[in-house]
């Protein structure tokens, strides 16, 4: 029997690209891009290259944002198969209990296919508005409809929640509950999470995370038509509806994100499609080259990535397998081998550390609400304690390595596993950085001592909102 656990592993060439492909592509990134995470690039049904920019592993988990809008698509598929419901079911139907007490035409008209395209007629996101409530069905289906649905384009995650909404009042069944055993199971997909809504309904929208090679198995099912080790898990039908463009969201021609929007999939250049999550989680499915390719990261401009793909790439497939090129094979292996973000690197400590060691400071009011921090200073690493009300929470940060925990932590709205590393960058200041594996996110934290307490920055690589650093200053208590 197949292994259905693990892809098949072979060389670029043996599968018709060429090492040197990849090669120069991983060099325009490493120039031009700073934050991918992983990589796994299939041809053919087999990975011919992979790797992880330490901390980052191939055994974490990374959370996929928008990304998961696809598997909720393709849980919708599913269950379109089995009969459950049709794409032309009208959304007011699975919700009388929710429903306004005078839904005008527009909302009346609202269908399954509309929430799957972002065609809802809505004309801003209403996303925001949903998740303040803690019904986000009944928040989402009291918001005005302006557009006939299925006329405008206006990408709404908001929908995709709706999408999960559904199935699990059709199945009783959670989202990710429905789908493991048709889905997650058969592709070996063995440990995936997704978060919920207040009513413990899966956000639908984002709040996946899945491996790397997870997100390439999924990818790869699609290329496949649905096929996996000869078992239907989705119906071609719904694989060719779902990535067809079936609204129009743009006309330029330069970019991935104006080439039409199908059932939670975008359309990209050179008829490829994709899953994509924000900050640079991709699921990018090539049929023409028989290719598949799976990157997760913490990327502030997401076209980059895709057009450096389209220029290395492409030209680097070939419609058979090419000669072995032994040399660019092996500078392929230790290229990818040696993929990292280093830590911080500085002086492991210094004549103001036993001064400030261990010492509270108290900052001032500030939006994370840390009321205090605390910085010890050791032969094996720099512990930083984050005081919040009555909660105190610590990390160890290496010196001038990665060191691994998990914590709570007021800069992140939940626990994260955590690569934490740190140094003395001048006699006065000191720089930890805080790396959580498992999300696109980083934070550099830069506390420089005065003699009344410290100046704290703390930046974050990439976020919903504004980049600009947080600015406190504290007092030693």
């Amino acid at each position: 029997m197949p292994d259905r656990r693990s892809l098949p592993r072979s060389t670029p060439e043996a599968q018709g690209v060429a090492s040197a492909a990849v090669l120069a592509l991983l060099a325009d990134i490493d120039a031009n891009v700073s934050e991918l995470h992983s990589l796994m690039l299939l041809r053919h049904g087999q990975v011919i290259a992979e790797g992880w920019w330490a901390p980052y592993a191939s055994h974490s988990p990374h959370m996929l944002f928008s990304l998961s809008k696809s598997f909720t698509s393709t849980a919708v598929g599913i269950a379109v198969a089995e009969g459950r419901l049709s794409v032309d079911d009208c959304v007011l139907s699975f919700f009388p209990e929710d429903a306004p007490p005078a839904p005008d035409a527009n909302l009346r008209a609202m269908r399954v296919r509309h929430l799957l395209s972002m065609s809802t007629g809505h004309d801003h996101d209403t996303t925001d508005h949903t998740r303040a409530h803690e019904n986000w069905v009944q928040a989402f289906l009291s918001l005005p409809v302006e557009h006939v649905p299925g006329t405008h384009f206006c990408y709404n995650t908001a929908a995709t929640y709706m999408l999960s909404a559904i199935l699990q009042k059709l199945t009783g069944e959670t989202l990710l509950d429905y789908l493991r055993p048709r889905l997650f199971a058969p592709l070996g997909i063995t440990a995936p999470t997704w978060e919920t809504c207040p009513r413990g309904i899966n956000t639908g929208g984002f709040g996946l995370s899945v491996t790397t090679e997870d997100i390439a198995r999924f990818g790869q099912l699609y290329l496949n038509n649905g096929l996996w080790h000869g078992r239907r898990l989705v119906s071609a039908a719904w694989i060719a509806e779902a990535t067809t463009g079936q609204v129009s969201n743009g006309d330029d021609p330069n970019s991935d994100w104006q080439q039409g929007y199908g059932y939670q999939f975008w359309r990209c250049r050179h008829n490829c499609y994709r899953g994509d999550g924000a900050f640079g989680q991709y699921c990018v499915v090539m049929p023409d080259q028989d290719a598949v390719l799976a990157i997760t990261g913490g990327l502030g401009d997401m076209q980059a990535v895709l057009t450096k793909v389209w220029d290395h790439l492409l030209p680097g497939f070939a419609p058979a397998a090419l000669t072995p090129d032994c040399d660019a094979q092996a500078r392929l292996s230790d290229r990818l081998a040696a993929l990292r973000h280093d830590p911080p690197t500085g002086q492991a400590t210094s004549p103001l550390a036993a001064q400030v060691s261990g010492r509270e400071i108290r900052l001032a009011p500030n939006a994370p609400g840390i009321d205090a921090l605390q910085c010890t200073f050791g032969d094996d690493g720099i512990t930083l304690t984050f005081q919040q009300g009555r909660r105190r929470r610590a990390v160890t940060c290496g010196l001038n390595a990665w060191q691994t925990s998990r914590i709570g932590t007021p800069l992140l709205p939940r626990p994260a596993q955590v690569a934490a590393a740190g140094c003395w960058t001048t006699p006065d200041t000191v720089q930890l950085v805080l790396r959580y594996y498992e999300t696109p996110f980083y934070q550099t934290l830069t506390l420089r001592f005065t003699e009344a307490g410290a100046e704290v920055a703390v930046a974050t690589n990439v976020s919903f909102g504004s980049n600009e650093a947080l600015q406190l200053v504290g007092t030693f208590a």
